[in-house]
Order: structure tokens, then sequence, then C-alpha cells
């Protein structure tokens, strides 16, 4: 049995099996109409979500199988005190595999400890969310036609941004990845990230100016600045709207330089620029529903010839 709890838990020719199983699934719908006939996912969600948690729910749905779970800690025994691993325990007694969403690093490997099912990690506190990063490397490989040999930037929340962290360490994986990390001085991309760049010998550089970089980007990654992970609300307000991608901006960028989100967007990408044909996170979301469709066909074991 098999868990999704970090992107690493994959070798690179399991991730490109991966990929190239979704693309397959995009491309055939209904070839995988029926996989799941009879399989059950619980989507265990102690943190608010809308993309990920209906994103599992539409997989599992889309490969014929159905969904349970909870939407909310405290509408879960959590509320009463129970622990996750009693939580995942019960759980496997229900569905056939699990995607769990905490707040507190660490809960997706604790569940996938205790669960006699395929756990798959949506996000735990500020540390890693897997199936967001298989999402954006299947986005970029069906834009650009590689996951090597590009200069990526990297704005916004790079201090508490799960969705970056699991990013930077699945693309240094891979060759030629140039890192340009933008950010203001408090929400800096953690020691750890750049400890790890230095290991592997990559190449990054760290700046404040969006301006200053973007015409030299292949893709850009923004990010919201998450009021959740303040602990103060004046830092909050002083730095949410510190980045603002305009058409003005855009227009500096290169014509084949693809804009990335995570979503939800609050105020860091002007409306304005989503009539641009180089703006893909609504295409992410869409890519997310097949990633994931994929993952869990892989963990559950399930083959369609």
């Amino acid at each position: 049995m098999r868990h999704c709890i970090t992107p690493s838990d994959f070798t690179l020719k399991e991730l490109d099996d991966l990929f190239d199983l979704a693309a397959d699934i995009e491309k055939n719908p209904e070839k995988y109409a029926h996989a799941c006939d009879g399989k059950k996912i619980a989507t265990l969600f102690y943190e608010p979500s809308t993309r990920t948690r209906l994103s599992f729910e539409a997989a599992m749905m889309n490969l014929g199988g159905k969904a349970l779970g909870f939407a909310g800690a405290s509408q879960s025994s959590a509320a009463k005190g129970e622990s996750v691993a009693d939580t995942i325990r019960v759980v496997s007694c229900f569905a056939d595999i699990a995607a769990i969403r905490h707040n507190k690093e660490g809960a997706a490997l604790v569940a996938s400890q205790f669960s006699d099912i395929p756990v798959i990690n949506a996000g735990d506190g500020g540390h890693e969310h897997p199936t967001q990063t298989l999402l954006d490397m299947m986005t970029i490989r069906q834009l650009k036609g590689r996951l090597s040999n590009f200069t990526i930037g990297i704005c916004g929340d790079l201090k508490f941004g799960r969705t970056v962290h699991s990013l930077v360490k699945t693309m240094a994986r891979y060759e030629g990845v140039h890192f340009v990390f933008i950010s203001p001085p408090e929400l800096k991309v953690p020691d750890y990230i750049i400890d790890l760049l230095d290991e592997k010998g990559y190449t990054y550089e760290e700046c404040i100016k969006l301006e200053d970089v973007i015409t030299k980007l292949d893709l850009l990654y923004m990010t919201r600045v998450q009021r959740e992970r303040f602990f103060n609300e004046e830092d909050y307000i002083r730095l949410k709207d510190f980045y603002v991608l305009t058409e003005k901006l855009m227009r500096s960028a290169k014509k084949d330089m693809y804009v990335l989100h995570p979503l939800p967007r609050v105020n860091e990408i002007s409306v304005e620029v989503d009539k641009d044909p180089r703006a893909a996170y609504f295409k992410q979301v869409q890519y997310g529903v097949y990633v994931r469709m994929a993952l869990i066909l892989t963990l559950l074991g399930i083959r369609v010839d």
C-alpha cells in the first residue's frame, strides 16, 4: 500500500508515468469513466477548501466512484477531541482511499502510519501540498512541453506558502531550473529550502521587486499573502497588497511567459490579466482533476487498458 505524503514519495519516472496517465485521461475521459465503480474516497478537510476538496471528489466521481467526508474540523469528531490517528482508523472502515487536509504539519504522515487505506496529503499547515505541486507540474509540462531548463519566478508569500515549498523541492529534482524568489524580506523563502538548493548546486536569486526580473522569466508563479498564517493582523494588512500583477507588468514579460497561481486569488493578480492567453491559473484547476484521477488510480493499483 502506497501513500502520497510528499512528491518525493515518487521517482521522476513515476512522476512522468503519472503525468502521462493524466494526459491520457484528459484525451479519453470515457475510457476511465467506470475504473473506480464501487470505490469511495473520504475527503477529511480540517481546514477550509474549495478547489482541492471538490477536485478530489470530482476526480473520484469521474472515475465512477463516490465521495464522503467533512469540510471543517467543527463538522467532525475532532471537535470532541478525537485524534487524527483514530479518525483515519474509523474512516478506513468506510472508504478505499482518503485525502486529508490539516492545519498541523505532519498530520497526513501520522494518518498514513495508522491507516489501512492509501492516504493523500491535501495540505498540512505551512509544510507541503503535494497534489498542488503535481497539478502545477502537469500544467507546466502541457504548456511548455518540458519540466527542465527554464527560469521560474515565484512571487509573494514564500515563507508560509506550502505550495511554494512543495514546488521548489520537486522542481529541484529536474535539470536546468533557475529559481527567482520574489518576496518582501518578512516573507522570504525558508532557509531549509535555500540549503536544499545550495546542496544540489542549483542557481537561484532573491529580490523584492517583481518589475526588476519579470522580463527574464519563462514562468511566473504568483501566490497570495495568507491571512490565516499570520499571528499579527497589522503585519498582514501591511503586506497583503505588496504585489499586484497588472496588465502593464505583463506587457514587459516574454510572449510565452505563463502565469500560474494555486488559488484562491485575492488582489495579487488583477482581473484584467485573466483575458491574457498567458494566464494559466484556471487551466491549472482543470489539470488538477486529471492529475488527481491519475493519482487515485495509481495508489489503488487500478490499471485501465
